[in-house]
């Protein structure tokens, strides 16, 4: 089962299991656009294998989320994203999607991990 774990301040907690990976391109200019929901324990992964300006928008999704910034595994940017209207833009070589509030506590530094444990 792939999840999503977190490790900062000492503590390591699953952020997402239900983990889907864009790891086409239409996936990944799909991301959750047109999408009723994202439940909680959801996560959508984007892998791009080397670090580069990576830019999200919420053309077309219906709900807040939370999304992370990832440069060999640690934490570059974490942001609120509003539905329809928010953007975000950080270096990453990894950016993962989680529903609204999945990131609370996760701050730069702290390293989060695709899982497949």
């Amino acid at each position: 089962m792939t999840r999503i774990v977190h490790d900062g301040d000492g503590d390591t907690r699953v952020l997402a299991t239900d983990v889907r990976v864009a790891d086409s391109f239409l996936a990944r200019a799909r991301g959750l656009m047109f999408r009723r929901s994202f439940p909680d324990g959801s996560a959508l992964v984007f892998p791009f294998g080397r670090p580069a300006p990576r830019t999200l928008h919420m053309v077309g999704v219906p709900f807040d989320i939370d999304a992370v910034w990832l440069r060999g595994g640690r934490v570059e940017r974490v942001s609120r994203l509003s539905a329809w209207t928010g953007l975000g833009r950080a270096a990453a070589d990894t950016v993962i999607e989680l529903p609204a509030g999945a990131a609370d506590g996760v701050r730069e530094e702290d390293t989060v991990r695709v899982d497949d444990g």
